[in-house]
């Protein structure tokens, strides 16, 4: 008897201590818990610096608005875009939505003109960002890919000047003019070409993703102190061994878009692509 009396105290004292974690839990509010754990994940490996060609991110648009790249007339982007930095795992995961940090298009307010120049959107209305949030294209950069940066690049401010710095300083539209890679809606050049141009300007291998035989982006990959480094890459006997995680052909092709400005529709036009960190 005196056995079964001390099982009902401990269970007591279980079922006590239980209910305390669940007020407190509550207290503090689970998805604040949830996001702490997000939080929580591994330092990245190595930067992904994703970078798009309008040309082939334009040739679907059909109806245009003011925050779609493609639809400014004699302004639209006619070279290499960013799309972003993306901080990766060595394993081909990334990480993402690393702290609670809130874009704010003040922080940034003086890198505006540049953003809206060489980082535009290709898209029409507002884009996802973490916590079921929704904001703009660079909302969505900073707050998946950005907050992950930590400890190399440690605010808002910083993840997008350095980004832009690596634009200007790895030119990758000039190299490839300065090689003969024009863009083109008539011509098709060798994917082996337009990578050994990178590799010879850059010292580090490049990987490209394409729309069919259109190049619709490139990826230069970087060290924490940002010395370029190859992608990683597997052989491919299908592709005179580039790429084997690539979607190009043997030749490809740099489209080149007209814009005719916008007009009074809107279009939902996707810039997410399959294969992109989310």
């Amino acid at each position: 008897m005196a056995s079964f009396s001390l099982i009902l105290i401990r269970l007591s004292l279980v079922a006590a201590v239980l209910t305390a974690s669940f007020c407190q839990l509550k207290a503090i509010g689970i998805r604040e818990v949830v996001d702490d754990a997000v939080g929580e994940q591994r330092e990245f490996d190595y930067f992904n610096f994703a970078l798009q060609w309008p040309g082939t991110q334009c040739k679907n648009t059909r109806h245009c608005c003011p925050s779609n790249g493609c639809c400014r007339g004699s302004n639209a982007p006619t070279e290499f875009t960013i799309h972003g930095l993306w901080p990766d795992y060595n394993d081909g995961t990334w990480p993402s939505c690393c702290k609670k940090s809130k874009f704010d298009e003040k922080e940034i307010s003086t890198l505006l003109d540049a953003l809206e120049k060489y980082w535009p959107s290709y898209r029409c209305g507002s884009t996802s960002t973490c916590y079921s949030g929704e904001g703009l294209f660079w909302a969505h950069e900073w707050e998946k890919h950005g907050t992950c940066s930590f400890p190399v690049v440690r605010d808002e401010y910083s993840y997008f000047s350095t980004t832009l710095n690596l634009y200007f300083k790895y030119n990758v539209t000039r190299v490839l003019n300065e090689a003969g890679y024009l863009p083109s809606n008539t011509e098709k050049y060798p994917l082996g070409g337009i990578v050994s141009a990178i590799q010879n300007a850059f010292h580090a291998t490049p990987k490209l993703d394409c729309s069919k035989d259109a190049v619709n982006e490139l990826h230069l990959c970087f060290y924490k102190d940002f010395k370029p480094r190859d992608y990683i890459i597997e052989r491919s006997p299908e592709n005179d061994n580039y790429f084997s995680s690539s979607s190009c052909p043997k030749y490809v092709s740099l489209p080149v878009y007209t814009s005719s400005g916008v007009d009074d529709a809107t279009a939902a036009i996707p810039w997410i692509l399959e294969n992109e960190p989310l």
